[in-house]
């Protein structure tokens, strides 16, 4: 992938990150406002929710800057995994500051009770989060669908295996935000009509479980990209067919792939080049290979290879390893 198409998609996940950034911290302080006014506590648990977003998104752009710093003689193989650190605090965020506060706030209600006030700037509220909160999606499935769209998978399987964990968070928890607007809104009408703070306890209760699960996705997302998640296996099935396809390659020993950032991965491989060829031959098929490689799947930005004769392949198939 050219840098200028690199440039592209991590502007986009800025202005995705920003759009969403600026929605929450919005929407955060009109909720704290409606929930002292109306005593909900599942307004109040909202306006946690879109703290712990807000900061959320403080993190992730943090990760995409940080994420961009060309390699360096301390880093050779550049600074992308640092975004997953910080997404990674992200999803702690999201769960200390909005999951906890939302269970203990809901917890607290139904064994404490609350005094409901005047619901209607709550609604107002409500509704006029609705509306940011679904434009700040709208922008985020909107990449995420172009994304998909351009590597030719489906949207929901791009949506579970995307590194790109930024536009993950965004397009969850803004999805996770417009349900928890649902719950918000239903605990207020229930107290409304029935006169119980019952009805506002249950609905902070499930604004924080949904947080939980949001958190605990995204947590575990960024934690495999850390630990070393290799290509999907259509993409190494993909490489392995076009090193077999240069000439001079006898055999592909081991093929080792790692994402290193959403457009960046490396790929090395044990090659079996065969006996006649001449040291010359070998230097050209192994650019060959990286020329083929870098050609079907752009995203390769390293390809390191390795000359390695195929004894361990024979052995493993009961012949002699000394040919």
């Amino acid at each position: 992938m050219t840098d200028a198409a690199q440039d592209s998609g991590s502007g986009e996940s800025v202005f995705t990150v920003i759009v969403a950034a600026a929605a929450n911290l919005g929407i955060a302080i009109a909720k704290a406002v409606a929930g002292v006014i109306s005593g909900s506590s599942a307004m109040l648990s909202e306006a946690a929710h879109s703290v712990a977003d807000t900061v959320t998104e403080l993190l992730l752009l943090t990760a995409l800057k940080r994420s961009e710093k060309p390699a360096d003689e301390d880093h050779p193989l550049g600074y992308g995994p640092e975004r997953y650190i910080w997404a990674l605090l992200a999803a702690v965020a999201t769960f200390v500051g909005g999951a906890v506060f939302s269970i203990y706030d809901g917890i607290h209600t139904l064994v404490a009770g609350e005094e409901l006030g005047d619901p209607l700037v709550s609604y107002i509220v409500l509704a006029v989060a609705f509306l940011l909160e679904g434009f700040s999606l709208r922008t985020g499935l909107r990449q995420a669908r172009g994304e998909a769209a351009r590597l030719d998978a489906p949207f929901r399987t791009y949506l579970r295996r995307t590194p790109d964990t930024a536009v993950k968070a965004v397009v969850m928890e803004d999805s996770a935000a417009l349900v928890g607007l649902v719950f918000a809104a239903g605990g207020l009408l229930g107290g409304q009509l029935t006169g119980s703070g019952v009805w506002d306890g249950i609905a902070s209760l499930l604004i924080g479980l949904l947080l939980l699960y949001v958190a605990w996705v995204l947590g575990r997302s960024n934690a495999e990209l850390l630990i070393g998640r290799p290509l999907p296996r259509p993409m190494r099935e993909r490489i392995r067919a076009e090193l077999l396809d240069v000439e001079h390659v006898e055999a592909v020993l081991e093929l080792i792939t790692l994402v290193q950032g959403p457009r960046e991965a490396l790929v090395a491989a044990k090659v079996d080049f065969r006996d006649a060829s001449t040291a010359a031959q070998i230097e050209w098929a192994c650019e060959r290979a990286e020329e083929r490689i870098r050609s079907v799947l752009p995203s390769v930005s390293r390809v390191y290879l390795d000359p390695t004769p195929g004894y361990t392949q024979r052995r493993s198939e009961g012949l002699n390893p000394w040919p």
